[in-house]
């Protein structure tokens, strides 16, 4: 009797070990498989990010309806418009600077910043919601030394003009104006270039573009060019030529 016992005490510690020897097997040869493929994964760019003018972004925000959503440079939808607010993609200064480090990434100018039904995203250039905004999350924004303003409107017997703010004495002396007043309206865009700003202009009731040498870049056919940040983040001005439908335009005048 101790003789069986002892037989099957070996045989049941022998499948015991065997069991666990191959539980480890199957274990170590799982996780290779999942390392290889991990490690193979390659990121493709994405063909519909076409470039047609580098000197615009990759992605332009466009209403269709009352809806925002964002075309390539081409006029073609990579996000489709689902939004109340669609912004150019740029930074996010509260991300950035989030107490949060985990959501940081989110600042980066890979994003943009959308809202439906209240609630605020950020985007990537798929259209995938990649975070929503808590309050608990948003830093304070370090801002950048303030690029002081060459230039500047200036109202005379009711119409606008130019100076060059540190040249300008006597306003008597037209030779002192860098673009004599003879506009309705005169608005210097927030831009990068302070030496050669874009100017928002009105003559006979209608809104165009001028640079700082009273020339045309964008011809006075517009109801309306919104005074905003388009020039700034995006090379591109918002329009309108009825007063409702806002659509993107570049400095070529193109329609977006």
């Amino acid at each position: 009797m101790k003789n069986i016992l002892n037989v099957l005490f070996v045989l049941i510690s022998i499948s015991i070990f065997s069991q666990t020897k191959s539980v480890k097997k199957i274990g170590v040869k799982n996780t290779t498989k999942a390392s290889v493929k991990k490690g193979n994964v390659v990121s493709k760019p994405n063909p519909d990010l076409v470039v047609v003018n580098k000197d615009l972004p990759l992605l332009i925000p466009k209403k269709k309806g009352d809806k925002f959503g964002y075309i390539n440079q081409n006029g073609k939808f990579i996000i489709q418009p689902e939004y109340h607010i669609a912004v150019f993609f740029y930074e996010d200064c509260n991300l950035l600077n989030s107490p949060n480090t985990k959501v940081r990434k989110y600042g980066t100018k890979d994003y943009a910043t959308v809202e439906k039904e209240m609630i605020s995203y950020r985007v990537d250039q798929s259209g995938k919601r990649v975070y929503q905004f808590k309050d608990a999350d948003l830093g304070k924004c370090k801002f950048e030394e303030y690029k002081q303003q060459l230039f500047q409107a200036y109202i005379l017997n009711g119409f606008y003009g130019i100076i060059e703010k540190a040249k300008f004495v006597n306003a008597a002396d037209y030779r002192q104006y860098q673009i004599y007043p003879q506009y309705q309206y005169l608005y210097i865009m927030e831009g990068d270039d302070v030496a050669d700003p874009m100017i928002v202009a009105s003559n006979n009731d209608k809104f165009g573009v001028i640079d700082v040498n009273n020339k045309i870049v964008i011809p006075f056919e517009y109801s309306n060019i919104k005074r905003n940040f388009s020039w700034k983040l995006g090379k591109m001005f918002e329009v309108t030529k009825d007063g409702k439908n806002y659509y993107y335009i570049d400095a070529n005048n193109k329609a977006y």
